[in-house]
């Protein structure tokens, strides 16, 4: 809730910034149709500019001007109408002073974070579309058409793939080009069923209110790979252009940091897909574990001449069902809890996770508990029978490891049905009860 709280704060003291015209802004430009070489002049005064293009920054005063000149060189050439919006993130170098002087228009972002900065001139763009590329020279300002085309042919997220374009010596670190870049777009692609080939690309485009809509929370390096994934689930028009990236135009080392923020946008994956992190795996220990179960629960499976499986994989298939029913119990908590607070879309079966309650958890957990106390009981009885002398790997162990799961088992939906049900409480909707009925007994005094 402190990330929508954030998130809200964000946009608004940028939507205010917004609407703070520059310098530039408040030229007035002579009546008549415009030279090519003018329409960028032209563009800062429209209502509606088509284009933003979007720059965030933090101490990037080698490359910025760079970056600009080529930005309103190609919206000349093009006599494209837009803008160019630099974001800055606290720069202490001098990189304010030079987007003004280059005729950007310039915000503060009161977030840190590469998100931060994102967030907030994505808030404040005058464009309805918005082209974003970082201020370190690596993207090619110059060459957008590819984005525009798309944009304006219907696309909501313009998606460059530096992969298909071009990688020139030195512009990624190996590490980044041949494992972390290509692992994290895989499992974006696994996850979240989207063909896009590079998930974390610095230059993108798309349609500023459909991005606005998605509700966007990161402020840290993850916000790329929010934007795909946020755009994916909510079934947006994504699509792709190559890109090339070039070596960067720093002397200092880049803002990335591999193994944080590699973590952080694999964090992000999971945490936005319960499928993946909690059904998936539990579904398939549950399969393990029911199929050793009911295999080996009559007795020793011979696997050939020299194989067999007996008491110890039979510990290990309850061990399995065990955890693969506590995971789906996890998976079905955390998507519910998810939709409920708009973390994430609702499910196409929705209606059946809204029927998983508390009550009906207990329900099934109270049956379970039983069998598994029956099972406790039979084997408690049979082995005093036999004087609670040795138990041997037989029948009467199969037994008792078996019941002893499903009471766990039963313990653990015990406890995950009073978790969803503390999940399940509405603060603000108690609140906002009690103030209707003090309105009316107010009224009535």
């Amino acid at each position: 809730m402190l990330g929508a709280a954030l998130s809200v704060h964000l946009t608004n003291v940028c939507l205010h910034l917004a609407l703070v015209p520059s310098g530039a802004a408040m030229r007035e430009v002579t009546a008549g149709a415009a030279r090519p070489s003018e329409r960028y002049h032209a563009s800062l005064v429209a209502d509606k500019p088509e284009l933003t293009i979007l720059i965030p920054c933090l101490n990037e005063a080698e490359t910025l001007a760079t970056c600009i000149r080529k930005a309103k060189a190609w919206f000349a050439r093009t006599g494209t109408a837009g803008e160019v919006l630099v974001s800055d993130n606290g720069s202490t170098d001098g990189s304010i002073a030079i987007a003004t002087a280059e005729g950007a228009r310039v915000v503060h972002a009161p977030v840190a974070g590469y998100g931060g900065a994102l967030g907030c001139g994505i808030a404040a763009a005058h464009g309805r579309f918005v082209i974003m590329g970082d201020a370190d020279d690596s993207y090619d300002f110059s060459d957008l058409s590819g984005f525009l085309d798309r944009l304006r042919d219907g696309a909501a997220l313009v998606m460059g793939n530096r992969f298909k374009g071009g990688i020139a010596p030195g512009a990624m670190p190996p590490l980044h080009r041949y494992l972390g870049n290509p692992v994290l777009s895989a499992i974006g692609r696994l996850f979240f069923r989207t063909p896009i080939g590079d998930f974390h690309c610095g230059l993108r485009g798309f349609d500023r209110q459909a991005i606005l809509n998605l509700g966007l929370r990161t402020t840290g390096m993850e916000f790329a790979s929010e934007m795909v994934v946020a755009a994916s689930l909510n079934r947006l028009d994504i699509r792709e252009v190559p890109t090339r990236l070039a070596k960067d135009g720093r002397s200092r080392p880049p803002h990335l940091r591999t193994w944080r923020d590699g973590w952080r946008h694999l964090r992000f994956l999971m945490l936005h897909s319960p499928r993946w992190s909690f059904g998936y795996p539990g579904a398939a220990l549950m399969v393990l574990g029911l199929a050793l179960v009911a295999a080996l629960l009559p007795g020793r499976l011979a696997l050939g001449s020299t194989v067999s499986l007996d008491i110890r994989a039979f510990l290990i298939g309850c061990l399995a069902l065990t955890l693969g029913v506590q995971a789906i119990a996890f998976g079905v908590i955390a998507r519910r809890f998810a939709a409920a607070h708009r973390l994430l879309p609702p499910h196409p079966r929705q209606q059946l996770l809204d029927a998983v309650s508390m009550e009906r958890i207990l329900q099934g957990a109270g049956g379970v508990l039983t069998m598994g106390m029956i099972g406790m009981g039979y084997a408690g009885t049979t082995w005093a029978g036999s004087g609670f002398g040795e138990i041997a790997d037989g029948h009467l162990l199969r037994v008792m490891v078996l019941s002893t799961s499903a009471i766990v088992i039963a313990v653990q939906l015990g406890l995950s049905a009073f978790l969803l049900g503390v999940l399940d409480l509405r603060p603000g909707d108690a609140r906002a009860q009690q103030q209707r009925l003090q309105a009316v007994f107010g009224q009535a005094d």
